[in-house]
């Protein structure tokens, strides 16, 4: 019996990070194989950190993404914290999620309009939007620039940022520029509340998939930056147990690390939080989200473009609200001392559950390291999203079809590789 195999390759594919390759094997109609491989080389950061003093390393993790460094850095000094049992003040806990809330704006921002939207109204990139949809690109760049101003404000850089440090920050930004960060925030408020209903107003592909959410949960507030380990099918963990529950691996087909909870796939990111976490939403969050009439846990992970828009509206507001009647502090940071042992950090990078392990001698020198991003947990589940979706789109399709869905697909978890690339190319073949 004829085999159609399909190739669909890339070497580079458009608005993701990252280099690789989906190969398709399709017989009668149905998908034999189906590989997304990835090869973006070792980054050997772990490597790097063994042998570096504590206070060091919180400049060290924020090289590790240009997007997301805010998330690596919480993540560290969470874990150098819980290790030396540090507790900062309120003001440091309630300007580290000021923090949180401008990565997650900046970084959603940037995958709305830029990223994803051109797939979902027919455009090959956001500059083809421009001629008619130059509106919505110029809220997507002031709703990303607030979200870099909130990072340079208590980073004093918005890439790379270096105002970090375990026990707090280097230094307190001034009243008088959080008081022009403020009304900025709060005259976008209108932009955020309408994203919500646009991003649901797009023409999403229909889904209906069995999946498992994996996110942080908090006592009282919308999971970023602390809390426990939770999961659709009923797990919840202290974050020191992670590894006890989900095994990163190795397939040959892939230079990226594959991860499972309990021998399964699973999703994290924002459709997880979300599907987890809407009751910690703000009411006006939300009455926003109610009025799109999509219904939530959902089982379409199109809707992420949703989730990602819901986000921008609650951190906002919830930056508004932590930036109101701001006071500088008496001091910026508290004082600890090191001691020997194992840290364990968990927060939510805008892309899903960043979690960190380090393990730490008296002198507090890194001796061993292990660092779990979102992306390599995600790997599994993008290539069973790829098998159902396709399979139920028809693998009979035109090359081309096949080609722009799995694009959409990949993009739509907005997934960290390692270098920009441009697009699928097609080989089709006959065996």
């Amino acid at each position: 019996m004829a085999m159609r195999e399909i190739h669909l390759c890339v070497p580079v594919l458009a608005r993701v990070e990252g280099e690789g390759a989906l190969d398709l094997q399709v017989r009668n109609g149905r998908i034999e194989t189906l590989r997304l491989r990835i090869f973006e080389p070792p980054r050997l950061f772990e490597k790097f950190l063994e042998g570096r003093e504590y206070g060091e390393v919180p400049d060290l993790v924020a090289r590790i993404c240009g997007i997301c460094p805010v998330a690596y850095q919480m993540s560290a000094v969470q874990a150098m914290e819980g290790l030396f049992g540090l507790d900062p003040d309120p003001w440091v806990h309630a300007m580290r999620r000021v923090f949180y809330c401008g990565e997650w704006i900046q970084s959603h921002a940037l995958h709305i309009h830029w990223l994803a939207a051109p797939d979902f109204l027919g455009y090959d990139s956001a500059v083809d939007m421009a001629a008619t949809h130059a509106e919505v690109l110029r809220r997507g760049l002031t709703l990303q620039s607030l979200g870099n101003a909130i990072v340079n404000l208590l980073g004093g850089r918005s890439v790379h940022p270096v105002g970090v440090r375990v026990g707090g920050f280097y230094a307190a930004p001034q009243t008088a520029e959080v008081a022009v960060l403020w009304e900025r925030l709060v005259a976008a408020v209108p932009d955020a509340e309408a994203l919500v209903a646009w991003t649901a107003a797009l023409p999403l592909p229909p889904g209906d998939q069995d999946f498992v959410s994996v996110a942080l949960r908090h006592p009282y507030d919308y999971p970023m930056n602390g809390g426990r380990i939770i999961a659709s099918d009923g797990l919840d963990i202290p974050i020191s147990e992670y590894e006890s529950h989900f095994a990163e691996y190795q397939v040959a087909h892939s230079t990226a690390l594959f991860s499972a909870l309990h021998d399964r796939p699973y999703l994290v990111g924002p459709l997880a939080r979300l599907n987890l976490n809407e009751d910690r939403l703000y009411p006006p969050v939300r009455a926003a989200l109610a009025r799109t009439g999509i219904p939530f846990p959902s089982r379409n992970t199109f809707h992420s473009i949703v989730a990602r828009a819901v986000e921008i509206h609650q951190s906002l507001l919830e930056a508004i609200d932590l930036l109101t009647d701001y006071r500088e502090p008496p001091r910026p940071a508290a004082s600890g001392s090191p001691r020997a042992g194992i840290g364990f950090g968990a927060t939510e990078a805008p892309r899903g559950l960043l979690w960190h392990r380090y393990e730490l001698d008296s002198a507090g020198v890194v001796r061993h390291v292990r660092l779990v991003p979102p992306t390599s947990q995600n790997q599994a589940r993008i290539e069973e999203d790829l098998w159902n979706d396709l399979e139920a789109l028809g693998v009979d399709q035109d090359e081309d079809v096949l080609r722009k869905r799995a694009e959409m697909i990949i993009r739509s978890y907005d997934p960290c590789i390692s270098c920009a690339t441009h697009f699928l190319r097609v080989r089709v073949g006959q065996v």
